[in-house]
């Protein structure tokens, strides 16, 4: 045997020190193998709506009312499961309410304990005891093992498990078992969550998303360009830092920032209140508000515009010094008339609404002066050094890639950058070329090295590469020609303030482009599909999620409440089970207290079902793929043992 294998055996041997035991370890993985898939849950640009979030996960996207039909039938009406449902979602808040109106008697939570029993055998029917296992909170390992493991015909031991339930509601601990129950269905009906971009931005807890999934059992992240601007900020670049300041400020979310991240803004208050404390900034109002005059609303509206110029006088100097990022039209400050007050551009004279810069040397626009220079060097050290930011970076680097091929699908945020002809799109970066797959693969590598190195250089290319990420006309991230933010905030001009899509959003309902983009990543056509978000789909307009003879699905749908307006939803989840891929549309949530005050769970239709034709097994996945692997390992190591290449640890 070979001594590189023979270490990987040794290794290997630690954990199943003879023969016997290398045998147990064979037959539970080959049994795993013959288990149907687990659930897996689809969902993107959640865009810092936490509750919601927070609530899908909760049900399951119907998941969990499911699991309640197939375990109670017709036995109860609408109404009880209805709050059976709430109890599972909201176990410590409805149990409050309950307690607060007389709170339940012996009977009653007996009842409720043996309900929740039966959907947790339903939620657990497709796990081995060993997962199962590793879910129950270890007080009530061995209650909860004979209660759930045991069939419901079971009549030797009925006695045996009524007494246990009885016992857990005389000795006081009734509330905080049916919180464990509630806990372990929700775990399990959930195998994996894959989040396909844009936690953050316009919404108000994406850090609460992400202090969630730091504990989460299963996930995985597909970056979005919102993301990548937070990542950016983490990493002390000034660019980002700027952008991710701008949009919490123009959706009033500065709390994400102040309170969540502890990262004190008065510096900037202080610095927009000394130069634009005359100034109205009215083009730098709270989006989707009226102007207001009160004074916290117009200082938010001065900060708005002073970190809007310094972000344009940063971005300016990046482009210049990145000529191959192809964004010479953002060198925007330079290409203002400021005794006319107008913006050149494609030969044109676009009046500007804005026109007071008194920051702004025309001679040398992209300079900062003294007082930005101090400014941004101290939100260079706060962000930098904002210890949660960084766990929440870190947290999106480690479980996060640029794309994700999972169970012979692909997952992307936005884009895969084509050209106008259907081929991909060949974009330079740091004097190479790169398209398709290996553009995604350099990318991701540029962001990773600035995470794990030590060297300055390579952090600060990281930082100017997640800037490209957020807004370049190259990135599969962002997907349009341009962000045309300065255009949309000082010009009335239409045709100044478009931003054209990338061939990929048209060309992608053509199923060619999509078979050739599976390809081109190494999956099967026949058998896979494209997983992505970033574009809301206007279903109030009668546009389908789902593309390309259903080799697509795009699933942004209005998750953010800045967006329901032009979705007619709030949001799409894609559930991919043993029996087949199902996509649901939900109706806006209102708010935890109403969940669990009057039972309003989250409606969701379903939109779009696809049944495979035979059912999928463990075995079929890249699971599956795995345990194969790990028999085969073990099997080696079987044959060393009886070799004597090893020597069993009895």
């Amino acid at each position: 045997m070979e001594n590189e294998r023979l270490r990987t055996l040794k290794i290997l041997s630690k954990e199943y020190p003879d023969i016997s035991s290398a045998c147990a370890g064979i037959i539970e993985s080959e049994a795993k193998l013959e288990l149907p898939k687990g659930t897996e849950h689809f969902i993107s640009d959640i865009h810092g709506e936490h509750e919601a979030f927070f609530h899908v996960i909760k049900n399951g996207s119907g998941a969990v009312r499911r699991k309640i039909g197939d375990a109670l039938g017709d036995t109860v009406s609408e109404a009880q499961k209805c709050e059976l449902a709430t109890i599972i979602y909201y176990p410590k808040e409805k149990l409050e309410q309950i307690n607060r109106l007389g709170g339940f008697g012996d009977e009653e939570y007996k009842d409720i304990i043996n309900k929740l029993i039966l959907v947790c055998r339903q939620a657990v029917a497709k796990y081995p005891q060993s997962e199962v296992r590793e879910a129950i909170p270890e007080e009530y390992a061995v209650i909860f093992e004979e209660l759930i493991d045991a069939p419901s015909a079971a009549a030797d031991k009925k006695k045996y498990l009524d007494t246990l339930v009885e016992s857990v509601v005389a000795t006081g601990r009734a509330d905080d078992f049916i919180k464990a129950l509630s806990y372990l269905i929700r775990r399990m009906v959930i195998a994996r969550l894959h989040i396909v971009g844009d936690i953050y931005d316009r919404g108000p807890g994406p850090h609460f998303i992400m202090d969630f999934l730091e504990n989460y059992h299963s996930f995985d992240v597909q970056w979005g360009n919102h993301d990548v601007v937070w990542m950016g900020a983490a990493l002390g670049h000034a660019a980002c830092i700027c952008n991710v300041l701008r949009g919490s400020l123009r959706y009033d979310a500065l709390d994400i920032i102040n309170e969540g991240y502890g990262i004190n803004t008065d510096p900037l208050r202080e610095f927009a209140y000394k130069y634009y404390k005359e100034d109205p900034c009215e083009c730098y109002a709270i989006k989707d508000r009226e102007i207001a005059y009160d004074e916290e609303t117009q200082m938010t509206m001065k900060m708005h515009k002073a970190i809007s110029v310094i972000q344009w006088k940063i971005e300016g100097k990046i482009v210049i010094d990145n000529p191959e990022f192809c964004m010479d039209d953002r060198r925007i400050l330079e290409n203002i008339d400021y005794e006319k007050g107008v913006l050149l551009q494609d030969g044109r004279e676009i009046p500007l609404k804005d026109t007071e810069y008194p920051t702004i040397d025309p001679a040398a626009p992209y300079e900062l002066n003294d007082d930005e220079k101090e400014l941004i060097g101290y939100l260079e050290r706060v962000f930098k050094n904002c210890r949660k930011l960084r766990r929440h970076a870190d947290i999106l680097v480690r479980k996060g890639d640029l794309y994700l091929k999972y169970n012979g699908n692909l997952m992307f945020h936005a884009c895969v950058p084509l050209n106008e002809d259907g081929s991909l799109k060949s974009v330079k970066i740091y004097g190479q070329s790169y398209k398709g797959k290996e553009l995604f693969d350099k990318l991701e590598s540029l962001v990773r090295k600035g995470f794990t190195s030590d060297e300055f250089s390579d952090i600060i290319r990281a930082g100017d590469i997640l800037w490209y990420l957020w807004n370049a006309p190259g990135s599969p991230l962002f997907g349009k020609a341009k962000m045309a933010t300065f255009e949309r905030y000082i010009t009335d001009d239409k045709e100044a303030k478009k931003e054209k899509k990338n061939p990929y959003y048209k060309l992608i309902k053509d199923s060619d482009a999509a078979v050739m983009i599976l390809k081109e990543f190494g999956l099967d056509p026949d058998k896979g599909i494209i997983i992505n978000g970033h574009v809301p789909v206007k279903q109030r307009d009668g546009e389908e999620p789902v593309k390309a003879d259903g080799k697509v699905f795009m699933i942004d749908g209005g998750f953010s409440r800045a967006y329901q307006k032009e979705t007619g939803i709030a949001g799409y989840t894609l559930i991919f089970n043993s029996i087949g891929k199902y996509i649901s549309a939900h109706k806006p949530f209102t708010s935890t207290e109403d969940a669990v005050r009057n039972g309003y769970d989250i409606i969701s239709d379903n939109v779009y079902s696809i049944l495979e034709k035979e059912r999928i097994f463990v075995k079929d996945t890249d699971q599956g793929k795995e345990i194969k692997e790990e028999i085969q390992d073990l099997k080696d190591l079987i044959a060393a043992y009886r070799n004597g290449d090893i020597n069993e640890k009895r």
